[in-house]
């Protein structure tokens, strides 16, 4: 491509500009520069299909290396704020870009480093846009579909934009990234002046206590934010709310008690903090696109859902998520919820049918006399026509199904956003777990602690009497479906640290280990922990 241009260009050149009969005009040099600018520049960009694109579109017309310096100042100043959105900035390597600029004395260096800072200011955008690492190259549960944009577009779009504002509109505008970046600078701050301070040396502290492990909770409480200076010696009422104000936020059991799995992440580091801080604001940016006026937030670590209208929580319950185990974990995605089944059968997964059920049945043919037996055709099948044991979890040609009862597996309704992943949310009979501090116990869909009160609050939109509507349809007793009119949706996220909307900050467990996951990729690609001074 580049050889095809030269010789192209230096034809065109050489028959209108350059040489008129023989006589070699005084704009030879200059043309001989400008072309060996493009070449350089068609040959730099050659192994970059967007970037080829780009410039042939552009007749190789400079983007960074004109004599205004304004694009090229603009890019070096997002660039050194790289770090502080959490980004590995050693991939710029804007020393080195600086030093190529400086001793470009060529044009075809100048094409060269012009091609070079393309290159970089792409890979800024989109890892600022859309993440700097890929989710699903990390873990196969994070099945998002990220937004990315169109690289050659970046460069489209910077072209006819103001720079600055241009750069600007990178990161996530969401509240939550800019909470979570308000967070991070101001954790980066207490880190250089020495974190959260001691660890506290005790298994665990009841009110009453007294001694040096008691002045060592009260200090990190203190460096917290959860209580006030004070110099007790004492675990007293003002260190037990300290204590309470901790464990609500961070997903614990709020009895004001430091037993053992509250004083665990009493224990935590502010680098490990900060670490959920990071990931979560590089989750933000896989999700950076429009989620919807009203939509379903899942936080999966959280064991919560909420509907959220124009950005304010409307709605929440607790929920019950995917056991951490191999092909139970709740994956990662967005999809759009169309209807709700009242009265569901529970159609039991392939998985669970052959894996739980068919052991059970070899051993005795009436275990699970819930669950009918189907065939491909839908129709039942006795039992006693069934040789359990002559099958294998794969030869197993029967289906099972549970009808609709009070103690179906999923409750009385199920909300319905049809996936490859076969992932709903839905009632339960199970309504014990929804007391626990961890609930992480389904095969991977999301149960719901107050499913008629989500089902009314989705319906409101729809019907002036919504629980008259879903009461009627539950009565029948009858599978029946009610459609949403304006599709709602649903975004299943996995969230160790996030914010509220007053600024508080929240952490969770890291239960499927997914974050520690993302944080090995992103310290890989060069992200790093700072500490600021100031």
């Amino acid at each position: 491509m580049a050889r095809g241009f030269l010789w192209s260009y230096v034809r065109n050149v050489a028959l209108t500009l350059g040489v008129v009969c023989g006589t070699v005009l005084i704009a030879a040099p200059v043309t001989a520069q400008v072309t060996a600018f493009k070449q350089a520049v068609a040959e730099a960009a050659a192994n970059d299909r967007d970037l080829a694109a780009f410039y042939q579109t552009t007749d190789y017309a400079p983007v960074w290396t004109t004599a205004n310096a304004t694009r090229r100042n603009a890019l070096f100043a997002a660039l050194a704020e790289a770090d502080m959105h959490g980004l590995p900035s050693a991939r710029y390597d804007v020393p080195g870009l600086k030093a190529r600029l400086a001793s470009a004395n060529s044009a075809r260096d100048r094409g060269a480093v012009e091609v070079a800072m393309s290159a970089v200011f792409l890979q800024y955008a989109r890892d600022m846009q859309t993440g700097a690492v890929v989710p699903k190259k990390i873990d196969p549960a994070i099945v998002r579909e990220v937004p990315y944009r169109d690289r050659q577009s970046y460069l489209t779009s910077f072209v006819q934009s103001s720079p600055q504002g241009f750069l600007r509109s990178l990161p996530p505008t969401t509240g939550e990234y800019t909470r979570l970046l308000a967070a991070k600078m101001q954790m980066e701050r207490q880190l250089a002046q020495g974190g959260y301070g001691a660890t506290v040396k005790a298994a665990s502290l009841k009110p009453g206590a007294q001694g040096a492990a008691v002045v060592a909770l009260r200090d990190r409480m203190v460096a917290m934010g959860h209580m006030d200076r004070s110099a007790t010696q004492t675990y007293d009422a003002a260190l037990q709310k300290a204590v309470q104000l901790f464990q609500i936020a961070h997903g614990l059991t709020p009895d004001g008690v430091a037993g053992e799995g509250t004083m665990a992440e009493i224990n935590r580091p502010l680098e490990s903090r900060l670490q959920a801080v990071i990931v979560a604001m590089e989750r933000e940016r896989w999700l950076n696109t429009e989620r919807g006026a009203r939509h379903v937030l899942v936080n999966i670590v959280d064991f919560s859902a909420k509907i959220i209208d124009n950005d304010k929580v409307t709605f929440e319950t607790r929920s019950v998520v995917g056991a951490d185990k191999d092909d139970q974990r709740t994956p990662e995605f967005s999809d759009v919820m169309e209807f709700m089944v009242i009265n569901p059968s529970w159609n039991v997964p392939r998985s669970i049918t052959v894996k739980e059920y068919l052991p059970m049945m070899q051993r005795n043919p009436n275990a699970a006399g819930h669950l009918k037996i189907t065939d491909g055709n839908g129709r039942v099948i006795p039992r006693n026509q069934i040789n359990f044991g002559a099958y294998s979890a794969k030869t197993f040609p029967f289906n099972m199904k549970q009808p609709p009862s009070d103690g179906n597996a999923l409750g009385l309704v199920k909300f319905m956003f049809p996936n490859q992943y076969n992932i709903y949310l839905h009632d339960t009979p199970s309504k014990d777990l929804f007391n626990r501090e961890v609930r992480a116990f389904s095969h991977g869909c999301i149960r719901l602690h107050q499913p008629f009160d989500f089902a009314y609050a989705l319906l409101a939109k729809q019907s002036a009497d919504p629980v008259g509507l879903f009461q009627a349809r539950l009565k029948t007793g009858e599978e029946n479906a009610i459609t949403l009119e304006q599709p709602v949706p649903v975004h299943l996220i996995y969230r160790t640290a996030f914010t509220d909307a007053k600024g508080g900050l929240h952490f969770r467990r890291d239960v499927y280990g997914r974050d520690a996951r993302i944080w090995d990729a992103l310290s890989k690609a060069g992200v790093v922990l700072r500490a600021q001074q100031g």
